[in-house]
């Protein structure tokens, strides 16, 4: 497994990942289609302009350079303090074999070498077993349950939290 920054021809990636009802069951919901080429021209802007870090989830199995899914840090102001939040997700085909959470782990190693990162939060859904699980065996904070607007609604999440500053 490595991490590569988001690409311009990510596009079907991304409509796998966000436009998949199954995958999306924990966000609200799938993307709209249609907005799914601006989005990765916006993500690939935050990463030339360095002001977020979104990877692509690459492994080498079964088909050299497979998009397995993604994992991104962007700034995110909480609660009025600044911040940044992380989030990831694994395709279906790639679940249940620690990806994520190798994922999750690198980012934060890249992020936290970075040193401009600090806190990073995380908002899984609470019925979001696995990755209310990576978020517990990372290390992250358990700061209870809250509600989180996220694309227009407001959902019951599990609020974590951890300190990239040591």
């Amino acid at each position: 497994m490595r991490l590569r920054d988001v690409q311009a021809d990510d596009v079907e990636a991304y409509v796998r990942m966000r436009c998949d009802p199954a995958m999306t069951a924990h966000l609200g919901g799938p993307f709209p289609r249609d907005r799914v080429e601006a989005q990765v021209a916006l993500d690939v802007e935050l990463v030339a302009r360095d002001t977020s870090l979104i990877k692509m989830i690459v492994v080498d199995s079964p088909v050299a350079d497979t998009v397995a899914g993604t994992v991104t840090l962007w700034p995110h102001e909480v609660d009025g303090e600044p911040g940044a939040e992380i989030g990831w997700m694994v395709l279906p085909e790639h679940q249940g074999r620690g990806l994520g959470r190798r994922a999750v782990r690198s980012l934060l190693d890249l992020a936290g070498s970075d040193g401009r990162w600090g806190v990073v939060h995380a908002f899984p859904a609470v019925d979001n077993v696995p990755s209310n699980g990576i978020c517990r065996a990372l290390g992250f904070t358990s700061l209870g349950e809250r509600e989180w607007p996220f694309r227009g609604r407001v959902f019951r999440v599990h609020h974590w939290r951890i300190d990239l500053r040591g």
